[in-house]
């Protein structure tokens, strides 16, 4: 199992799904966060109604080595979430419940994120795109085609020649013009799109390698030579952002920050260049973000 980190979204996550008794001490932790973050195993145990020993298999089944493992994550989690689930100071008004809503979603989705990525895909993925003599970025809707034109942002002011695409014929066209050293990163949180298999398929047949960022055990993911798989929940309030989104875009700048330091002489110098080229639009030489 992959080591826990946000203890709390673990709690959430697996809700309905455990064991009777076991999910009897999920309801009051959840229910009693910050009395439950200093509580005894004896006393979780009394006000769940179990005993100490189904609070301990409660901890395993959340991916815990035990008690004590357990109350450490919790306490952790506790003092860091209690700033994003409300607390003293909050007025209550729908724009601080939104604020609190949105950012808690992210957070919680950036964690869950982080403890899925393998790092191992993550370095065969950066041993890929630092050698790559050309990047084509796929994705189809708006999630993954948002994701891909901000990877062909990312990666262009590396000095790598990059590019990103949306539309599925035009995905197609481009892979049967792609040659060995070039490469396709496909984007896709379903892992299904027809247009997606298709292009990494016509490209695969010249020799030209590919990178998928998409659901774990997706088709998108086996068709592919490297993939980073996570699996994100999607919020059920449809007017909320979608926070996956996000999550993709860190996965993106993780990626580009490892091909940088794979190459950190060429890149400095383009990375000069373009600060440099930017320098006639405003009359501040200081650090700013590149391109505004």
């Amino acid at each position: 199992m992959n080591k826990v980190i946000d203890i709390i979204l673990q709690m959430r996550q697996l809700d309905g799904q455990l064991p009777k008794r076991e999910q009897r001490v999920a309801d009051f932790v959840l229910a009693n966060l910050e009395q439950a973050a200093y509580l005894r195993q004896s006393e979780i145990a009394k006000a769940a109604g179990v005993s100490d020993a189904t609070v301990n298999r409660f901890c395993i089944s959340l991916g815990c080595e035990g008690f004590r493992d357990f109350k450490i994550r919790l306490t952790q989690s506790v003092a860091v979430s209690l700033q994003y689930l409300g607390g003293p100071g909050n007025d209550n008004s729908v724009s601080d419940q939104l604020v609190v809503q949105v950012f808690g979603a992210l957070v919680d989705t950036l964690n869950l994120v982080r403890s899925q990525l393998d790092s191992a895909a993550i370095e065969a993925a950066i041993d890929l795109l630092a050698g790559a003599r050309r990047i084509a970025f796929f994705g189809v809707g708006g999630g993954s085609a948002n994701v891909a034109r901000e990877g062909a942002n990312r990666f262009f002011r590396l000095g790598v020649p990059a590019e990103a695409h949306a539309d599925g014929y035009f995905q197609r066209m481009l892979a049967s013009t792609l040659e060995k050293g070039d490469l396709v990163f496909a984007i896709s949180q379903s892992g299904s799109p027809a247009e997606l298999l298709d292009s990494v398929a016509i490209a695969r047949q010249y020799g030209v390698r590919s990178i998928s960022l998409t659901k774990r055990g997706s088709e998108l993911a086996r068709a592919t030579d490297v993939s980073i798989e996570i699996d994100i929940p999607e919020d059920h309030d449809i007017y909320k952002p979608s926070a996956s989104r996000l999550a993709y875009i860190a996965i993106i700048d993780v990626l580009a920050a490892g091909t940088a330091r794979r190459r950190p002489e060429q890149v400095k110098e383009y990375l000069r260049r373009i600060r440099t080229s930017l320098v006639p639009l405003s009359s501040d030489p200081g650090p700013k973000p590149i391109g505004d």
